[in-house]
């Protein structure tokens, strides 16, 4: 490894680097010149400005592009072996690597720069000295900014298989911040063939804690849209994780990697105009999450459609008009037989209405006495059935017996009514129906309601427009004014020319009529196909990336599904961190329902992020989990002991005190990075006030282990270990998950003289 302005190599590399920003810098002027000329274009069509719109957009993301790649722009060098077919005076080949690809304004000259995706690159993460694949040597660039700090070369011209990647060390050693930050320098053989895995079918990526399947997944989202640019910019790629918190630490990845048009979103966030915050206890949520709800829905809907056990009665003409009980059933099967969904078939069952009480009240004028036939004409029909049509009382009968429902609105009636979930879930047990009961806040939603509203929208079907479409009545509002401001210019331009002889001249009412006007005058859509499929339920997405996959209940994968109807999917998970109680017990059982068998798995297995130590005290915790299991194969050593110490404060607020007190000295020992206190969901507020009164900053976070998923730290304290476990169902496995956050120092607070249950591998701190 070579590093300082000193090395004569690293003045060279520093050299080219400078060239690639130059040039960088000159795409980025380009780019901001021609937004600016764009935006400034006036006096164009109604089509000039849908395309003057959507050039701005494009151009504006090229210039984000730029300068989100500023930083670490080039990470590596490729020289090629010498191959017969190439010209002696050519010199060997040499590629430089880096985040995007650069060309100089001759297109048919070498690249400056190879982006990491393409093929050209593929050697940089694969080749060995046991397989160079066309390599003679690689070199790692490390850069601070624009400056070349070090460099590290690979000489495959031996047999000899090269030693450790101090790129990756150093990778694996720097301080963690609050962003995740992107691994495309040091990506491995093994997560570079599940990154460039083929993007059709579902791809199940399994890896324990510290494989690096969260930016494994993060860059195969970066990988296809490069691949598969032209498809998937207009369809979009969303990314689901587990909670706000891993979002934000996640969110820089791709924008680092020139790709912004990414849809990240929760379960919570998937279904448009709600934000799920409620708070739900564990058992509600199981049971929100079973797929027995699809059939408790259908029948509360059914139920909602059920007539009165005495029938109907409406007033006509202040006569009394009796719908039976079957009469009110029949109507309503022969509108479910239509196969249209329950808003949908609203107007059939409004016609079928129409049609039996147009009928009784004809019968009420009777027939001629002589030949039978009815005394009143089709003509005389019609009105009968256009009055009853305006008429209140049927209004209000169609509203009884085929209400306009929302998804909203089903549930929260559900929900609401102990006598309705009866009837819908006669199949759940009194405790379950209890669970599910809620009288307060009925548009309060949990996370376990977003896929029933989904499921709920499905059965429900959009609801009819009241009176005319909104939108048909604001074009024409747009076209009259448009038809104003014609006649307006037509009545000044003929007054202002009554005297002049008639000389023609093109105006305004001859090149356009009210309508083009009125178009000209629109608003274009100028939203990222990703900020569309955010207030779009049916927006069907080109591939969907789903991280802690292992937590989502069967009701999630059936809104998960829906989003990618071509099943074009990357699952990211651990069957062993599953916390949630209603989450995978195995990938096959949540996957068979929607795709059988046909999904693929690629397992990693090196653990990158902890040290061996610390990995030791996990595997323990692991074999208790699924003695089945191996963990996977740390790759460095920490040097420091994993440790516990007996808490000696008294009751919950003691226990927070010390907490906050170990968590401050262990922020001081490190220079830099962050420390995570991870404690039992009730004693995080507790935690957090005592963290803040010894003096914690941002470089220390109190969370419980569900939100310190797939996040991690340079020191963790966990507290508690058995309550851990004790609080949920799986505590185990948010056990596992707490001890696997860290890359430095783990310590566990653990209330009791003996060392804690199970937790093998650690030493006892008494200081």
């Amino acid at each position: 490894m070579s590093s300082g302005q000193e090395s004569p190599e690293i003045a060279r590399e520093q050299a080219y680097v400078e060239l690639l920003h130059a040039r960088l810098d000159v795409l980025r002027a380009e780019a901001v010149e021609r937004l600016d000329s764009t935006l400034a274009s006036t006096g164009l069509t109604h089509q000039g400005l849908v395309e003057r719109d959507l050039t701005a957009s494009e151009l504006a993301r090229q210039v984000a592009r730029f300068e989100n790649v500023d930083g670490g722009l080039c990470f590596g060098r490729l020289d090629m072996a010498e191959s017969p077919e190439q010209p002696a005076e050519a010199g060997p080949e040499r590629r430089y690597i880096g985040r995007l690809g650069l060309r100089t304004a001759d297109p048919d000259r070498t690249p400056l720069l190879i982006d990491w995706r393409a093929p050209a690159a593929r050697p940089f993460y694969v080749a060995t000295a046991r397989h160079p694949a066309g390599v003679r040597m690689r070199r790692h660039i490390q850069s601070l900014g624009r400056r070349v700090t070090g460099i590290w070369d690979e000489d495959f011209a031996g047999t000899a298989e090269v030693g450790g990647d101090p790129a990756l060390i150093a990778a694996l050693d720097a301080a963690r911040g609050d962003r995740m930050s992107d691994i495309v320098p040091t990506i491995r053989a093994e997560q570079d063939e599940v990154i460039r895995a083929p993007h059709a079918g579902v791809l199940v990526v399994q890896g324990g804690p510290g494989t690096g399947k969260t930016a494994v997944a993060l860059h195969r989202a970066a990988y296809l849209l490069y691949t598969r640019r032209a498809a998937l910019a207009k369809s979009a790629v969303l990314v689901v994780g587990p909670n706000a918190t891993f979002l934000r630490y996640i969110g820089d990845v791709l924008p680092s990697l020139g790709e912004g048009g990414v849809l990240l979103a929760t379960l919570g966030q998937l279904y448009p105009g709600v934000t799920a915050r409620r708070p739900e206890p564990a058992g509600s949520a199981v049971v929100k999450g079973r797929l027995a709800m699809v059939e408790v829905l259908a029948a509360a809907l059914a139920d909602r459609r059920r007539p009165p056990a005495a029938g109907h009665r409406l007033v006509l003409d202040r006569e009394p008009l009796d719908l039976s009980v079957e009469t009110c059933a029949r109507l309503a099967r022969r509108a479910a037989g239509t196969g249209l969904r329950h808003n949908e078939a609203r107007p059939v069952f409004r016609e079928l209405l129409l049609d039996e009480l147009t009928d009784r009240v004809a019968a009420r004028y009777g027939t001629d006495v002589l030949d039978g036939t009815p005394l009143l004409t089709a003509a005389d029909r019609s009105d009968i059935r256009d009055e009853l049509a305006a008429d209140p009382g049927v209004l209000a009968t169609l509203d009884a017996l085929w209400p306009v429902l929302t998804p909203a609105a089903l549930l929260a009636g559900l929900f609401g009514s102990r006598v309705r979930l009866a009837a819908a879930a006669p199949g759940l047990t009194e405790p379950e129906r209890a669970a599910l009961y809620r009288p307060d806040a009925p548009d309060d939603w949990t996370v376990a309601d977003v896929p029933l509203l989904d499921e709920a929208a499905e059965l429900l079907g959009p609801p009819p427009a009241n009176g005319p479409d909104p939108r048909a009545a604001e074009r024409a509002e747009s076209v009259r004014l448009a038809a104003e401001a014609l006649a307006v210019a037509y009545g000044s331009r003929a007054a202002e020319h009554e005297d002049d002889g008639g000389a023609e001249e093109l105006a305004a009412w001859d090149l356009v009529d009210a309508e083009q006007l009125a178009d000209r005058q629109a608003e274009a859509d100028t939203r990222t196909p990703a900020q569309r499929a955010a207030a779009d339920r049916t927006w069907a997405f080109g591939h969907v990336v789903v991280d802690e996959a292992q937590e989502l209940s069967p009701m999630a994968w059936r809104l998960v599904m829906r989003r990618c109807p071509g099943r074009s999917m990357t699952l990211v998970g651990d069957i062993a961190q599953t916390g949630d109680p209603a989450g995978a017990p195995s990938w096959a059982a949540v996957l068979r329902p929607h795709v059988g068998a046909r999904w693929r798995l690629a397992e990693l297995t090196v653990n990158y992020r902890l040290p061996a130590e610390i990995a030791e005290v996990a595997a323990a915790v692991l074999a208790r989990i699924d003695p089945a299991r191996t963990a996977p194969l740390a790759v460095r050593a920490g040097g420091e002991r994993p440790w516990w110490r007996r808490a000696t404060g008294a009751g919950p607020a003691g226990l927070a005190a010390e907490a906050a007190e170990l968590a401050v000295a262990e922020r001081d020992r490190l220079p830099a990075g962050r420390v995570a206190v991870l404690v039992p969901g009730g004693l995080l507020a507790a935690t957090e006030r005592a963290v803040t009164a010894a003096g914690g900053d941002r470089r220390i976070v109190v969370l419980d282990p569900a939100t310190a998923k797939g996040l991690e730290f340079d020191a963790v304290l966990v507290v508690d270990p058995d309550r851990v476990v004790a609080d949920s169902p799986r505590g185990l496995n948010d056990l596992y998950v707490a001890l696997t956050r860290a890359t430095r120092r783990l310590g566990v607070l653990h209330p009791g003289a003996a060392p804690p249950a199970g937790l093998t591998g650690l030493v006892e701190c008494r200081d």
